[in-house]
């Protein structure tokens, strides 16, 4: 008989997570000898470990592909739980929700720390002699899974959407500062990344012949606010106004972070921003030409925009999740769908695989050889490397009413077998 399966996702959205969801779904669907009924742990490991399981088998076909052109998480939903070795509680109630809907193939879709709770619930799996497949499918728009070689992964589904959605903001940008220039000669734009300067660097696909006054500050670069501050007031002197794209991991001193239970900072959750202080900072010091310096925070928008999606990176991501279910018929527990760039001029990629314990809480840094030398711009190695991820094409998203339709899944669910749960995280102390 064949084994159920759970398919799940956690971390923040993307444009195109829901492809990758498509991919393992519809690809399940192919070997109905292999794969039974297809669930979704709703929010994450969260849904799982409360047994909260969507039924996917019983959803319309038209809904499913329509998953193509749903962006962000809310078909299934996502969470930032974190499995930490010393809850075996959760652990016990994963092994008794696995068993009691004869799961035998659990695919986890995120990125680096999602990788890890994947990677758990493989060694989870070989330790309790569990007859489970866990695999992994990588998504993350800051493009910070994998080696700095760039050997397991070359880049993660969602970043080519996320850089897209930057070149074409920063092409907007660039019309609304021509235009307001002698009143706003400054525009602040910030940009998600942590720490992570993939996001921010897109900025320059907007403009690869350096004809903008563009100025980019990524975490990676080194610079500090003193050094921002004359290289703006360097800019207005030479051109008149000036475009500043900041990374929002960008050091400007402490602004009243707030961390996720990843231990990650949450900038869009934090008391400031770092556009904000860059915006204060320019204007009390005083701008080199007449004005003021204005500001813009592009929020959860940026990884849930489908108008602006590449159909590179939605191919791509459907690709991913389908080779992931290839992978678990093929080479069993514990590994990660990838997908790596063939040599040569043209852009091409090939499907192949990872070892989870390789890509779980691994985190890529930008390659300093692709920061400028004045260290507020990208190489031109970094934009042969972007710009065949953005694509060419608009996609095409369906309408109804004058509105996008979206994927509307039925709120079908397994019927509970194992009694109410708390995830230890959440229990009060």
């Amino acid at each position: 008989m064949p084994k159920n399966v759970i398919v799940a996702q956690s971390g923040g959205p993307s444009p195109v997570i829901n492809n990758s969801l498509r991919g393992v779904i519809e690809r399940c669907q192919a070997y109905p000898s292999d794969f039974g009924r297809i669930y979704a742990g709703w929010h994450g490991i969260e849904g799982v470990l409360k047994e909260d399981l969507l039924d996917l088998s019983a959803q319309a076909e038209q809904e499913i592909r329509l998953l193509a052109t749903t962006p962000a998480a809310g078909s299934i939903g996502t969470c930032r739980y974190k499995m930490k070795e010393k809850q075996a509680r959760d652990f016990a109630r994963v092994v008794d929700v696995l068993k009691a809907h004869d799961i035998g193939w659990f695919f986890y879709i995120g990125g680096n720390d999602s990788m890890d709770t994947a990677h758990k619930i493989s060694r989870l799996a070989k330790d309790k002699g569990l007859d489970l497949v866990a695999t992994g499918v990588p998504k993350t728009i800051d493009n910070d899974v994998g080696d700095s070689a760039f050997k397991l992964i070359d880049h993660t589904p969602g970043y080519g959407s996320v850089a897209r959605y930057w070149a074409c903001l920063v092409q907007n940008a660039n019309e609304e500062n021509a235009g307001s220039c002698p009143a706003d000669p400054v525009l602040v734009l910030q940009v998600m990344g942590r720490k992570i300067g993939y996001i921010p660097a897109a900025a320059r696909l907007a403009d690869p012949r350096r004809e903008l006054p563009l100025q980019i500050y990524m975490p990676e670069s080194g610079l500090t606010m003193e050094q921002l501050l004359d290289n703006v007031n360097d800019q207005l002197k030479r051109s008149g106004r000036c475009i500043v794209v900041v990374s929002e991991g960008f050091d400007v001193g402490r602004v009243g972070e707030r961390h996720d239970s990843f231990g990650h900072v949450e900038f869009g959750a934090s008391e400031s921003t770092a556009q904000q202080v860059v915006v204060n900072v320019l204007n009390a010091r005083g701008l080199a030409a007449r004005g003021a310096a204005r500001g813009q925070v592009s929020g959860t928008d940026q990884r849930s925009m489908m108008l602006y999606a590449s159909t590179v990176d939605l191919d791509e991501a459907y690709e991913v999740g389908a080779h992931a279910v290839e992978i678990a018929r093929r080479n069993g527990n514990g590994w990660m769908s990838t997908l790596l760039r063939k040599p040569g001029r043209r852009y091409g990629i090939r499907y192949d695989k990872a070892p989870l314990e390789q890509v779980a809480n691994s985190e890529r840094t930008f390659p300093q050889a692709w920061l400028a030398p004045n260290r507020m711009d990208v190489t031109d190695d970094f934009l042969t490397y972007a710009q065949p991820l953005i694509g060419t094409k608009w996609v095409k998203v369906p309408l109804e009413n004058g509105l996008q339709r979206y994927a509307r899944f039925k709120p079908v669910f397994a019927e509970k077998r194992c009694g109410p749960y708390v995830p230890e995280a959440f229990e009060k102390k």
